[in-house]
């Protein structure tokens, strides 16, 4: 059933609450239709009628009514009407002047989760938040409390004293002014606020008097390390010196540290624990996130219950980070992750549905990691589930179109964004999304030429034509290769060099010029930072998706160094040679086994890997990835050990197994060991086996060595080896291997 209320009228009772409810709410229906609604004495059919009621059982809970064409709501307070009014704006259509309200949203409504918010940190860092007025962050709250949220967190870090020239206030004084916003809202405020080299007693008089000056500060939430990194039982210390401190000010801020260890020290979470069984009574929750000492499960069995644990997610990277894409496979495509990086314009709401429902268990609630606008769709899919629980994610999405693209179809954004989730699953040149998804979005945008001013839609047009220019440019140059391949085997090498140095076409091209034009109108209207030089942002990983876009998606790049280093250092006889045999780097026998981490993921080998799995991914590095690189090396495998099971190996033969390692050596590695079917291949120094400089001067990258080890035949069960190569402490890091007949 639909309900109209266009032309809708306000009515609202004497409480101030319900007063600044009204206002906001009339603000946000003139942004969809053009006027203000009037404000009226009396209700009368269409119109939405504020009252404050003390009976409503906390301030982030709410009540609505409809009955007749009027929709009354009822909060305890203006946090609570805000989310009232804000699912009424979620469910309603609007066609110019026109207002369709389309189901009957009456009920009680009370959050799954008690705490529901996201960090923007005004510091050099983030993609966007440092180009940010406090009219911006004010408007970004009330974008956020359109999903639940109740809390904001901002950033102070005395060890980052610089402003960039994108920051129009001082970093003190905008974390006064957008928590005086945040309080106008009932919004709480969160200050994450690492340790500083400072003693004990100063570090809580510097934070006594950042609680004092700001008008208001809920929680005080130090990191364990990353930075100002301590042992445990120090970092517990430091914690309960300035809970003390900051609770002389304000009785009611809690502190919640986070229990993220530093690098530098090995066994931090056992006095970290050992310390929280003491009960400090100045801590009143424990944060998890990113580098956690203890995985969650662990850190619920060891932390006292009496205090809970707030989540620390992190929706805003997609490589080298918590949640990989594609998570906890990490098996995101190597030509979407060279050319879109850590920070790019990223819609995850599936994955994010199933991170949650992981983690929702053992929490209380969560405030994100957030560099930026970027991950705008995850912010409120996530608020969205920890205020409704199991809300269907396409519902959310639905209701994420109609609150921000008011006046378009929201099926057809909804699935746009869908289809952007989509894109990134499997290899660019495989995936039909890709150009379907950018047919949505173009389709929408000519039936609504507005949306062109729209900086959310404006953000999810941008990566829907980086995906389409990584796709076009990946099955472009695939047919470069192959020709050039050809041309190479044919002996025809200037043939081949210049097949590789084909021109795009127009098309490609005006595609291209599409992307710099959208990125210039991100920047003015939310100050997305899209790349380093020209919009401000803090380096080439941090969403600057123009100074990666171009990098190399295929061995296009690869195959021309390896022409020019053959024509500079090789005598003519031996060019051809050698370019038949870069032609042949990763080919072997069928009773022999090759495996590339970037270019077959760890699925192939036949069971599961142990412990946390990164990638320490190479090719969205600027200048690395500048054609010194094959594809097949961008992801270096760093883990204690790399299981392995293959078969269909000639029994009765030796093999030899080669491994490219990254070049980075520690004098504490000294039990880099090699296991075949339990036999110990190699145990010893780093690296050890057979080294080969010349196959790594022609076939590797810079900074990677190789090292061979000899697989004697008895070792070997039925043509059947299971492989162990590991460190026991630093574990190890490698990008390929192969295991090839001995000679």
């Amino acid at each position: 059933m639909v309900f109209d209320f266009t032309g809708l009228r306000i009515f609202t009772d004497s409480a101030p609450a319900a007063v600044q409810a009204a206002n906001l709410f009339a603000e946000e229906i003139a942004l969809r239709a053009g006027a203000a609604p009037e404000i009226v004495q009396e209700e009368a059919a269409p119109c939405v009628s504020f009252a404050v009621d003390a009976s409503v059982e906390c301030k982030d809970s709410y009540r609505i009514a409809l009955e007749n064409g009027v929709l009354r709501l009822f909060a305890n307070g203006i946090r609570g009407l805000i989310f009232a009014y804000s699912m009424f704006l979620r469910k309603i259509t609007v066609n110019g002047k026109e207002i369709k309200l389309i189901k009957d949203i009456s009920g009680d409504y009370s959050p799954f989760m008690k705490i529901r918010g996201h960090q923007l940190g005004y510091r050099t860092t983030p993609n966007t938040y440092d180009a940010w007025t406090p009219d911006q962050y004010y408007r970004y709250y009330r974008d956020m409390m359109f999903f639940g949220s109740n809390m904001c967190e901002h950033i102070l870090d005395d060890s980052e004293a610089k402003r960039n020239w994108l920051m129009k206030y001082d970093p003190d004084d905008m974390l006064i002014e957008a928590s005086k916003l945040a309080d106008e809202l009932d919004m709480d405020v969160s200050l994450w606020y690492p340790n500083s080299s400072d003693t004990i007693e100063e570090s809580a008089r510097r934070r006594r008097k950042v609680f004092e000056k700001t008008p208001r500060l809920n929680v005080y939430f130090p990191p364990g390390g990353d930075p100002g990194s301590y042992d445990g039982d120090e970092f517990v210390e430091r914690v309960r010196a300035a809970g003390k401190a900051i609770k002389e000010v304000n009785p009611n801020a809690e502190v919640w540290p986070s229990a993220q260890k530093p690098h530098e020290f090995q066994n931090w979470a056992e006095p970290f624990i050992e310390e929280m069984n003491k009960l400090p009574e100045e801590i009143d929750g424990v944060i998890t996130g990113p580098n956690w000492a203890l995985p969650l499960d662990e850190l619920r069995r060891q932390l006292p219950m009496r205090y809970p644990i707030r989540l620390y997610p992190d929706i805003t990277h997609n490589v080298r980070c918590e949640y990989p894409v594609h998570y906890p496979y990490d098996d995101w495509h190597y030509a979407l992750t060279n050319t879109l990086s850590r920070e790019s314009v990223n819609p995850r709401p599936v994955e994010y549905r199933r991170i949650h429902r992981l983690t929702r268990q053992y929490i209380v609630g969560s405030v994100s990691y957030s560099e930026g606008v970027h991950d705008d769709v995850n912010k409120m899919v996530w608020s969205d589930m920890d205020y409704f629980g199991e809300v269907p994610l396409r519902e959310s999405l639905l209701d994420y179109s109609r609150a921000f693209f008011w006046g378009a179809p929201a099926e057809l954004i909804a699935d746009g964004i869908l289809g952007l989730e989509q894109n990134w699953i499997g290899d660019p040149a495989e995936n039909g999304h890709i150009e379907s998804t950018l047919r949505i979005f173009e389709e929408v945008l000519a039936k609504c030429p507005q949306l062109y001013d729209n900086w959310r839609f404006e953000m999810c047009l941008f990566r829907a034509k980086c995906d389409a220019i990584v796709k076009r440019r990946r099955l472009f140059e695939l047919a470069l290769l192959e020709n050039a391949k050809y041309y190479i085997l044919r002996g025809e090498l200037e043939k081949a060099k210049e097949v590789l140095n084909t021109d795009f076409d127009e098309d490609y091209k005006v595609l291209r010029q599409d992307i710099e034009v959208l990125a210039e109108r991100l920047f003015r209207q939310i100050g997305l930072q899209l790349d380093v030089e020209r919009y401000g942002t803090n380096s080439w990983e941090r969403g600057a998706t123009l100074d990666t876009i171009d990098l190399p998606v295929t061995d296009r790049a690869w195959f021309l160094n390896r022409m020019a280093y053959a024509e500079e250092k090789l005598p003519e006889s031996e060019r051809l040679p050698f370019l038949k045999k870069l032609i042949n780097r990763n080919v072997v026998s069928k009773d022999e086994y090759y495996f590339s981490f970037s270019e077959h993921g760890t699925e192939v080998l036949n069971t599961n890997q142990e412990g946390y799995i990164y990638y320490n991914f190479q090719g969205d590095r600027v200048p690395v990835n500048n054609g010194s690189i094959p594809m097949s090396m961008l992801k270096v495998f760093d883990n204690i050990k790399l299981k392995a099971k293959i078969g269909g190996f000639t029994p009765g033969c030796d093999y030899n197994l080669r491994v490219s390692f990254l070049n980075k050596t520690y004098p504490v590695f000294i039990h880099h060991y090699v296991k075949v079917n339990g036999n110990t291949v190699y145990d010893g120094k780093q690296f050890g086996g057979e080294a080969d400089p010349k196959f790594d001067e022609e076939m590797l990258a810079p900074n990677f060595v190789t090292a061979t080890y000899r697989i004697p035949a008895e070792y070997i069960q039925n043509g059947c080896i299971e492989l162990e190569m590991g460190e026991p402490h630093m574990g190890v890091m490698m990008s390929e291997f192969w295991i090839v007949k001995a000679k």
